[in-house]
This record gives structure tokens, sequence and C-alpha cells, in this order.
């Protein structure tokens, strides 16, 4: 059975509510219409993985326009931890060290050139929930809520294709869904990972695959 669409009228109203409350009213962009067939690819690296705790290094984005990656249009942003220290074995993961985050940004200002970079474009990433959960415990003291554009994972697009091809009977049971092995399924290029520009690259071009295959 396929989802009921929302009325008009609630999605209106949504939007006048998640307005009216926003905390710094010149990101209300965000609430615009998306410029159309556009999204952006976002990954983000982090002092750990709790993200009640850790904190973001790093974070990089790209735009996609209809079939195309623009790398030229691209953001990559060093980020200064507040609080938490570069742990041992998130500097193994993604090779970011204390001096090298030390030279980065302060969060603040990378939430505010992040969200005009995104604007209202729909999100595409690999394991998206993470990285918009450490962007979003940044940004609600600034707005007084998350993102709110539309979000779209490439695992979950992946675990669809691939329970397409197979027979009724077995639709519903274990895929695997490890980054190396949805790109090399694919045939897509990979990049070195853990590295939050070419993490958000390859998740562009899975997006851009799996939607041609759907």
């Amino acid at each position: 059975m396929s989802a009921i669409a929302p009325f008009p009228w609630t999605v209106a109203l949504k939007r006048w509510w998640l307005l009216y409350h926003l905390g710094d009213p010149r990101f209300r962009f965000m609430w615009d219409a998306p410029p159309p067939d556009e999204w952006v690819a976002l990954d983000c690296e982090t002092t750990g993985l709790d993200t009640r705790r850790d904190e973001i290094v790093a974070i990089a984005a790209v735009r996609i326009r209809g079939n195309r990656i623009l790398c030229s249009e691209r953001l990559e942003l060093l980020v200064r931890p507040d609080r938490r220290a570069v742990s041992a074995d998130s500097v193994r993961v993604h090779r970011l060290r204390e001096r090298d985050v030390a030279e980065g940004i302060a969060p603040d200002e990378a939430m505010h050139r992040l969200l005009r970079f995104i604007g209202s474009r729909p999100l595409v990433g690999y394991y998206l929930e993470f990285d918009v959960a450490m962007i979003d415990r940044v940004l609600f003291p600034l707005l007084g809520m998350g993102l709110p554009q539309p979000k779209i994972e490439v695992s979950a697009l992946y675990y669809d294709h691939k329970n397409r091809q197979r027979p009724a009977h077995e639709r519903g049971g274990d895929i695997d869904l490890r980054f190396a092995t949805l790109m090399s399924d694919l045939g897509l290029p990979q990049r070195p990972a853990h590295d939050a520009l070419n993490d958000a690259v390859m998740a562009a071009l899975a997006f851009l695959k799996l939607k041609a295959l759907a």
C-alpha cells in the first residue's frame, strides 16, 4: 500500500510553525522551494561516534544538478571542536590530528557557511542520520531546530534496489549495506574512505546510479 500524501494545508501549517519558531530569521531561505532537480551530498568527520558528546571536525558538501555532480560547487570545512579532544581511534580513521583541527573554524561559523551552501536543496548521504544528528546538535542553540531539508539515504535506496531483484519469497531479508560493497556492486569508482569530500562524492555517485536504476 502506498503512503498517503499529506494534505497541502498541513504542509503549509508546519512550514509556518517552523518559521515562526526559527531562532535566526536570516535562514528563512531553507524553506524556499528548492532549485529544480538539485540536491546536496553531505558528509562529516567527527571526534568519535557518540552523537551526544562527540564533535564535528570536518564537513564536506557537493551539489548535484540533474545527472551531474558539480565538484566545482563544493564546500570543504575544517572545524575546530569546542570541548571534545580528537581520539586516537578517530585519528586512525580520518587522519585528522589535534594540530590539524586546531586550524579549523568555529562550529557556529561552519554551520552558517553550510546552511548557505545547502539552501533548501534536499540532502543526500550514506548513513546520513549520523551526520544530521551531529549537525543538528550544533544548530539547535542557533536556530531552535535542526536541518529541515528532505533527506535521502543512499543505503535505503540500495536496499530497495537489491530487494526488487529478489524473488518475492526472498524479499525483506538481510542485504550487505557496507559502502565498499554498495559502490563495487554498482560498478562505481571508489575514493579513499573517511575523507569528508570523498565520501560525499561517492554518496552522490551512488545516488545518481540508483536514481537511474529505479
